[in-house]
């Protein structure tokens, strides 16, 4: 696996690309400076911008959603909702939701689920972006999104709690679930996704996760 650069090994526009999971680099917001960028700056570009960014070692970095992606990701929030209503066994959210793992590491899964537990007794919905983990973590690949960038964001995952990640492919129709960093096991139209230990008794077709995009 190729490790992220430290700091100090961050000289250059390359380096900071490939620390980042070798992302295209207008991604990267320059203002503020990367590597100084701070939860408030990310809460200041609310109302400003139509963008997504997730906060990476104090760099502002855009999380790319297409639609198909987005209508996959809507899906999933259903089939979850659905399936932890009768319990209220935690909180769903979409990929605007962000979660501060550590100071300057935030990330915006495409589709989280936190049980209650990870959460305070009473519930601030004036904090925007709580500091919590989630259980499990959906992402639904985007063209621009790189191996390096999502082994980098498993990697930041399991680091900070997360207990089982969800890769979704839209052009191959599969699903890969993670319960560390690598070795998945991939899922296809064939196969029944569930929720493991993080979700006792989900049972989802995969088939069904992308049906909206039969004709």
């Amino acid at each position: 696996m190729a490790q992220a650069a430290t700091a100090a090994e961050i000289q250059t526009l390359a380096d900071l690309l490939q620390s980042l999971g070798d992302i295209a680099p207008d991604r990267v917001r320059f203002r503020p400076a990367p590597g100084t960028a701070t939860k408030q700056d990310l809460l200041a570009l609310e109302g400003m911008s139509d963008r997504i960014y997730e906060l990476i070692d104090g760099v502002l970095v855009e999380k790319p959603m297409g639609y198909y992606e987005s209508v996959v990701a809507a899906t999933i929030v259903h089939i979850l909702k659905s399936f932890i209503a009768a319990g209220k066994l935690g909180l769903v959210s979409g990929s605007d939701g962000g979660m501060e793992f550590w100071q300057g590491l935030i990330r915006m899964p495409d589709v989280a689920y936190a049980a209650r537990e990870r959460f305070p007794q009473v519930i601030d919905p004036t904090d925007r972006i709580p500091a919590v983990v989630p259980d499990l973590a959906v992402e639904v690949l985007s063209k621009s999104n790189t191996p390096a960038e999502m082994r980098r964001k498993r990697t930041d995952y399991f680091q900070a709690g997360v207990r089982l990640v969800w890769e979704v492919d839209l052009k191959s129709r599969t699903v890969a679930v993670y319960e560390e960093p690598e070795n998945p096991t991939i899922l296809s139209s064939a196969d029944t996704l569930t929720g493991g230990e993080v979700l006792p008794g989900l049972a989802v077709p995969v088939k069904d996760i992308f049906a909206d995009l039969d004709p």
